[in-house]
């Protein structure tokens, strides 16, 4: 929901770590998603691309927090978003492993 995403973010007390770009295996397909590490929890966002770019051909006119990526930037300005795939997921319940590539 947008209402909740929004307060999600707005903590003043909360620290971005990393962002990126990965790939989720599904059951039977890979989605492109977009990673936001917190000092608290992690959220996946799936990556979602625009047919037409925002604001026509000028693009200059998209507003940008200073504080993205250069690569979420230049995604956002070729008309792509991201989306909240799932529930944030608190760090005192996540598990890391390694894995070997596939």
């Amino acid at each position: 929901k947008e209402n909740s995403s929004e307060s999600i973010l707005s903590s003043a007390n909360r620290l971005l770590l990393h962002e990126g770009k990965l790939m989720l295996a599904e059951s039977t397909r890979l989605l492109d998603v977009y990673l936001f590490l917190f000092d608290d929890f992690l959220l996946i966002t799936k990556i979602k691309r625009n047919k037409k770019k925002y604001g026509g051909s000028d693009t200059s006119l998209i507003p940008l927090c200073p504080s993205l990526t250069p690569e979420l930037q230049s995604f956002i300005r070729e008309g792509g978003f991201c989306t909240v795939l799932d529930q944030p997921i608190p760090l005192d319940r996540l598990i890391l492993k390694n894995v070997e590539p596939v």
